[in-house]
């Protein structure tokens, strides 16, 4: 056994030279150099955050100067009074402010919600729409643009999407359910088979509706945006991330006994069944939120996790803050590019995630062995 654990090891770092330590005793040097490159990570991540956001506020369709951007958060955020115009400081504080802090809030609970539905259902494939949550708030976003509020009793776009999300997962959760329990297997069919069925209804809404500006106004918001980001907007999302999130990050070393299998977790004292119906209420009320303020925005709760797993390990504990930091420079950064690729019009944040991180995972696959 011992043996085989030392196989085991080895297998998992590669057959590298290998270094002197302390004691005599060899380490490889490829683990030694991922121990430097988690710490470096660690300590450089929320520097990287904040030069991502400041970046973000200097850079759109109207350029702006770094001194005019600083004296606008300087009035607003310390109370000061320099000189500044009207124009730019509508820019500043009202339009690119709020919008790069809705996609901090997006890209962190996304990704967060990725890691913890890949770990529930025990699938590397899974990511936040596993329960055709995406789905179910593009349906009713969909009849609300092309019918008008009053066909889903005077609710708002983002507000019937909640809505559509939210009775999608309980469908999905009825469908799924078999002698009051969850397995991962019936999930995953219950979601996929829910979301082709919503899609389809949603493309016979667009058809029916016969409007051409509503059905681009559809495509455009399912594809996901962060244009309608203001300070109206970015309270519930900022508040349900945040305590949907303290909520999964206290769960992370059940999640880590859940990767196990329910066996492995039952023998380790874990309420597997209950703690997985909570996980996916949970993970959905977060998803749902962000999906009707931001739209279907794919592939950041796919790749992310799977990037800060190779870079910081398993460890749930230190996966899930680490992903929801990553999660957040990602979608930053895709906004930028979003804003300034085809100035002064913009592309759906969706086009971009999803030609960047389908080349990505295609990678992380390779390189993880996650296609065996």
């Amino acid at each position: 056994m011992a043996a085989r654990n030392r196989a085991a090891r080895v297998a998992e770092v590669g057959t590298p030279a290998h270094v002197e330590v302390g004691g005599g005793r060899r380490e490889p040097v490829r683990r030694w150099r991922h121990r430097s490159v988690r710490r470096l990570s660690v300590a450089v991540l929320p520097a990287v955050l904040v030069c991502a956001m400041s970046l973000a506020v200097l850079i759109g369709s109207v350029g702006l100067r770094p001194g005019d951007v600083a004296s606008v958060l300087q009035n607003h955020l310390l109370g000061g009074s320099r000189p500044v115009s009207e124009v730019n400081d509508y820019i500043v504080w009202q339009l690119r402010v709020p919008r790069v802090l809705l996609a901090v809030v997006v890209g962190a609970g996304l990704a967060l919600a990725g890691a913890v539905l890949q770990a529930t259902v025990r699938n590397p494939l899974a990511d936040p729409y596993l329960l055709g949550v995406s789905a179910g708030a593009g349906l009713l976003a969909a009849i609300t643009i092309t019918f008008g509020a009053a066909a889903v009793a005077g609710l708002s776009t983002s507000g019937a999407a909640f809505v559509g999300a939210l009775a999608s997962t309980v469908m999905v959760l009825f469908l799924a359910r078999q002698e009051g329990r969850f397995t991962p297997t019936r999930l995953i069919l219950a979601g996929v088979t829910m979301s082709y069925l919503l899609s389809g209804l949603t493309s016979f809404v667009i058809l029916r509706g016969g409007d051409p500006e509503a059905a681009q106004s559809i495509l455009f918001w399912m594809l996901g945006s962060l244009a309608s980001a203001s300070w109206s907007t970015l309270l519930i999302p900022t508040m349900v991330v945040a305590l949907g999130g303290g909520y999964l990050l206290c769960h992370a070393r059940a999640l880590n006994a859940m990767v196990l299998g329910d066996d492995g977790a039952l023998s380790l004292g874990v309420a597997i069944h209950r703690l997985r119906t909570r996980l996916l209420i949970m993970t959905s009320l977060v998803t749902g939120v962000l999906v009707a303020v931001a739209g279907g925005i794919g592939f950041v709760g796919l790749v992310i996790p799977h990037l800060v797993r190779i870079l910081f390990g398993p460890d749930h504990q230190r996966l899930l803050p680490m992903t929801m930091l990553v999660g957040a420079i990602y979608l930053v950064v895709v906004d930028v590019l979003c804003r300034v690729s085809i100035r002064p019009e913009e592309i759906p944040v969706g086009v971009v995630t999803s030609v960047l991180g389908a080349p990505v995972f295609l990678w992380l696959m390779r390189k993880s062995g996650a296609g065996r």
